[in-house]
């Protein structure tokens, strides 16, 4: 894997909404510079550099305030881009990390003092090579006071995780909704079991995030493009106004 890939848009076009004062970026990215941060020996995309000072001019475009940063799976467990680019955010950013399960408490509390607040675990199958339940819960357990544990999976193994999920001593966050087929609607099988989940317990957030990746018509093919996930996450958002959370992802990786 030698090509490195462009996702993002070199001169995004300034969007008619205006975000309200204090609105953050909750879910975004950098890549590299790879020079300088080396993407994992294990990574499934090897993206061209997309780094902090992209990222913050994208978010000054948009009209946001902050961000949280969120570990790119192409660096691994290797936060060391994710943290340079908080210390260069000028008191705008946070950070979720990627961490290896046998991390001491001394780099816990390292990354706290760095601006990390949660850590990502990681079940697409696609991008990682593994993810151990067991150890990732012990890691939840041992976390500093204020964090939060970021999930990332795909809807058919929702209930499958539910029993680890459920043991996570600490507020859950749920990237893409876990995944959900759009095109079943508002009241589809994926989007009934996440509403199951959701009201399993109050301290469970989600991002309503990424139809470019959920919605499954492109442009050019039939219907409008994102129309399907709209339809589908419109109703979620209304049910569950003050738990939703919202993001670019940009560079929009893999």
């Amino acid at each position: 894997m030698t090509d490195r890939i462009i996702s993002w848009h070199a001169n995004p076009s300034k969007p008619r909404y205006t975000p309200p004062a204090g609105a953050v970026d909750a879910h975004c990215h950098v890549f590299g510079p790879m020079a300088q941060f080396p993407f994992s020996a294990k990574a499934k995309y090897l993206p061209e550099d997309a780094g902090p000072d992209m990222l913050f001019a994208l978010r000054d475009h948009l009209g946001f305030d902050k961000n949280v940063i969120v570990q790119a799976s192409c660096h691994g467990t290797d936060n060391a881009a994710t943290l340079d680019a908080i210390a260069k955010s000028n008191g705008r950013a946070r950070g979720v990390a990627v961490v290896d399960p046998a991390i001491s408490e001394d780099e816990l509390h390292a990354m706290h003092a760095g601006g990390i607040r949660g850590i990502r675990f990681n079940f697409l199958k696609r991008l990682v090579d593994d993810a151990p339940k067991d150890k990732f819960l012990e890691v939840a357990q041992r976390l500093p006071k204020g964090w939060h544990v970021v999930i990332y999976f795909e809807a058919d193994i929702l209930e499958e995780l539910r029993p680890f999920m459920d043991a996570i001593p600490v507020p859950l966050v749920i990237d893409h909704m876990g995944r959900p087929d759009v095109r079943q609607g508002p009241d589809g099988a994926d989007m009934k079991a996440f509403r199951a989940f959701l009201n399993s317990r109050e301290d469970i957030w989600f991002k309503a995030t990424c139809p470019d990746r959920l919605d499954a018509i492109k442009e050019g093919g039939a219907g409008d493009p994102w129309n399907a996930f709209a339809d589908a996450v419109a109703p979620l958002v209304a049910d569950y106004q003050d738990r939703v959370l919202w993001g670019t992802d940009w560079p929009h990786p893999n």
